[in-house]
């Protein structure tokens, strides 16, 4: 391997793994004794560093040598539709949106077919949810209301209350729902 690409390669992927740590020069600098200037030099792709450095920066930032002078790993992760978590409540087909969980938030893409209608589950007290209508009409029954959204319509709820949706219309509702739990 060619040293500048060596050195281009540890410098993405030393930048790509402080930042995703949320980490600063200055902090692993004070963690590996490895001067701040030292770590700017290794990111900007200039600098050719010893094997001591090398194997400090591997150890503070918990990945392998090989691993800091390969080429840099995708930030992307595709996950085909058939790996998403669907299921099916009174003919609707609820998928998650979020194949990573996200403590404390839900994202589900919801298809009602024509005349369906299903309960939602109450959450914890303080619980937010936002219920957005993309296709179709879709209608929310929350505290003694009903609400109809149309495509682009928006409404916010308690969502620690009983609420059900329907699709009042002759043909299939999509709509999205972001739940955002309470601590």
């Amino acid at each position: 391997m060619k040293v500048d690409k060596a050195a281009r390669h540890l410098a993405r992927n030393i930048r790509q793994l402080r930042d995703s740590q949320g980490l600063s020069q200055q902090k692993l600098a004070n963690l590996s004794g490895v001067p701040r200037a030292t770590w700017a030099n290794l990111e900007s792709g200039s600098a050719n560093p010893t094997l001591s450095v090398l194997l400090a920066v591997s150890a503070t930032l918990r990945v392998s040598v090989e691993e800091l002078l390969s080429p840099p790993r995708t930030l992307c992760r595709l996950y085909p539709a058939d790996q998403l978590t669907v299921r099916t409540r009174s003919g609707a087909r609820i998928r998650e949106l979020l194949p990573d969980h996200l403590k404390g938030l839900q994202i589900e893409r919801m298809q009602l077919p024509p005349g369906c209608r299903f309960a939602g589950s109450p959450h914890t007290p303080g619980t937010r949810e936002y219920l957005t209508c993309e296709r179709g009409r879709i209608a929310l029954s929350v505290g003694g209301e009903t609400w109809e959204l149309s495509p682009g319509d928006v409404l916010i709820f308690r969502g620690d209350q009983r609420h059900g949706y329907k699709n009042p219309g002759d043909v299939e509702a999509v709509g999205y729902s972001v739940v955002v739990l309470a601590p």
